[in-house]
């Protein structure tokens, strides 16, 4: 590994930024979305960290995969933060290019892994 710690990864600090912009939402009372945007956010963090914590390339991709899958979820419920007015449009931009990025960086080092099997 090029780094010795998990929160060294450029993905784990993008999703950390993610995370905290999506727990500054005002989701009125509406504690479902609320409770799966954030989940969804985390997942992203928690599954990278996890996969690093495994110490095996393989693990560690099949980790990647599952935390850039939920960015595309995270995708999907600020949507609907979005048609239900909790988030205006600047800041659904501002969410879904974070998610992209995130996503961006994860695809990178999943390539970087595979090619170092």
């Amino acid at each position: 590994m090029w780094v010795k710690n998990f929160w060294e990864l450029d993905c784990w600090k993008e999703a950390r930024i993610l995370t905290n912009r999506i727990y500054g939402i005002n989701f009125s009372r509406d504690f479902g979305l609320q409770d799966q945007i954030r989940r969804s956010s985390l997942s992203i963090m928690a599954n990278i960290a996890e996969g690093f914590g495994r110490q095996s390339n393989l693990e560690f991709i099949r980790f990647l995969d599952i935390a850039r899958a939920s960015s595309a979820e995270t995708q999907s419920h600020l949507f609907i933060s979005y048609d239900l007015k909790y988030i205006d449009e600047n800041k659904l931009n501002e969410l879904i290019s974070q998610c992209q990025k995130t996503a961006k960086i994860i695809t990178g080092l999943i390539k970087k892994l595979r090619e170092k099997k």
